[in-house]
C-alpha cells in the first residue's frame, strides 16, 4: 500500500526541473498527441531489431512500411495514452498546457485521429510487412495504453520496471518484420531495452517527483526517496551494461566490432549512474543521466547497424586470439 501521507499535494513545490524539460516549441495539438519526441527512439530500436537478424538488410519497401507503420502505432499509442490522462495532465504543472487538458483539441476528435492510425498502421503492417510484425505492433500500443498507462502507473513503484514491456516490443517488430520470427537476437534486444528503461525513466521522475507527488501518482522517488531510486538506478545501468555485453554472441556478424565499440558508452553510463548515487538530490546528475541514457540507446542501434555493414563483417574477429593476431607487430 501507499501511503497517503507520502503521496499528498505539496504547498510549495519546485518547477524549475520541470520548466526546463518542457519543450520550448509549441506544436500543432493534432501532432502534439501523437507525441512524436518520443517516435525516433521507438523507430531506431526496430531498425536494429531488423539488424540482428540473418535477413538484414531487408528490401526498402519492407523497411519503408515497418517503419511508417511503427510510427503510426507509437503515435496513436500516444494519442490514446493522453485521452486516458487528460484529467490527471490539467492538474500536473508539467503537462497542464498539453492539447486536450488546455482545450486545444477536442476529445472526440484525438479519438478518431488515434483509431484512424491504429487502423492505417495495422493495414500497411499486414500487407506491406507481414502478420506477425502487425500483431507485436498492436501488442506494444495496447500494453503502452493498457498495461502501463491505466493499470500500472497509477498503483505501483514499479510501474515502469513490468509496464517498460510498452517501449520494448519495437525490436520484436523489426526482427518479425525482416525475418518472419523471433530468434534469441531479438529478444536478446527486447531484454536490454527491458533493463535500460528504469534508469532512463527514473532519473526523469528524480526530476518531476514533486509534481507526480502532487496528482498521487506513486513513482519510485515519490514514494521511496531519492537514496533509494537512485540506488536502483545504479543497480540497472549495471544490469543494462552486462546485457549489453551479450551483443558480442548473439549479433550475426561483426560482434566483436560492437562489443569494442560500445564500451565507452557503458563507461559513461556507470560513470553518470555513479555520480547520481554520490549526489543523489542533486538535480544536474540526475539530469545529465537522462539525456546520456537517450544517446546511449541510440547509441547502441547505431552500433548494431555499424555491426551489420559488409566492412564489418569482412574483418569479423571470431575470438581474443584474433583480435590479438590483427594487432600491428611492434
Amino acid at each position: 500500500m501507499v501511503s497517503a501521507n507520502v503521496l499528498a499535494p505539496q504547498v510549495s513545490q519546485p518547477v524549475a526541473e520541470a520548466v526546463a524539460i518542457r519543450p520550448s516549441v509549441r506544436l500543432p495539438a493534432w501532432l502534439e498527441v501523437a507525441k512524436p519526441r518520443l517516435i525516433p527512439l521507438l523507430l531506431a530500436t526496430t531498425l536494429a531489431g531488423m539488424a540482428v537478424t540473418p535477413d538484414w538488410p531487408p528490401s526498402p519497401l519492407r523497411l519503408t512500411c515497418t517503419l511508417l507503420g511503427g510510427a503510426m502505432a507509437s503515435a496513436a499509442a500516444g494519442v490514446l495514452n493522453c485521452l486516458w490522462e487528460e484529467e490527471l495532465d490539467g492538474r500536473m504543472q508539467r503537462t497542464s498546457r498539453r492539447a486536450l487538458p488546455s482545450g486545444r483539441l477536442a476529445s472526440r476528435q484525438a479519438f478518431a485521429l488515434a483509431i484512424a492510425l491504429t487502423l492505417a498502421s495495422i493495414a500497411l503492417l499486414v500487407y506491406g510487412v507481414n502478420p506477425l510484425a502487425a500483431s507485436l505492433a498492436l501488442l506494444g500500443l495496447c500494453s503502452y495504453v493498457l498495461l502501463y498507462t491505466a493499470l500500472l502507473k497509477p498503483r505501483t513503484t514499479q510501474n515502469i520496471v513490468v509496464g517498460g514491456v510498452a517501449g520494448a516490443i519495437p525490436p520484436l517488430v523489426g526482427a518479425a518484420a525482416a525475418s518472419g520470427s523471433l530468434g534469441w537476437s531479438a529478444w536478446w534486444l527486447f531484454s536490454l531495452v527491458m533493463v535500460w528503461t528504469p534508469a532512463h525513466f527514473w532519473s526523469l521522475a528524480l526530476l518531476l517527483r514533486e509534481d507526480y507527488r502532487s496528482v498521487g501518482i506513486p513513482m519510485l522517488p515519490v514514494v521511496r526517496g531519492v537514496v533509494l531510486t537512485a540506488r536502483e538506478i545504479g543497480r540497472y545501468s549495471w544490469v543494462t551494461v552486462g546485457l549489453s555485453l551479450l551483443g558480442i554472441l548473439v549479433v550475426p556478424s561483426g560482434g566483436w566490432l560492437y562489443g569494442l565499440l560500445v564500451l565507452p558508452f557503458n563507461g559513461r553510463l556507470l560513470q553518470l549512474s555513479g555520480r547520481l548515487s554520490h549526489s543523489p538530490e542533486d538535480p544536474r546528475m540526475a539530469r545529465s543521466l537522462f539525456r546520456w541514457s537517450i544517446l546511449y540507446l541510440f547509441g547502441i542501434c547505431l552500433l548494431l547497424l555499424l555491426a551489420r555493414t559488409p566492412q564489418a563483417s569482412a574483418v569479423q574477429l571470431t575470438s581474443l586470439v584474433d583480435l590479438w593476431n590483427a594487432l600491428p607487430s611492434l
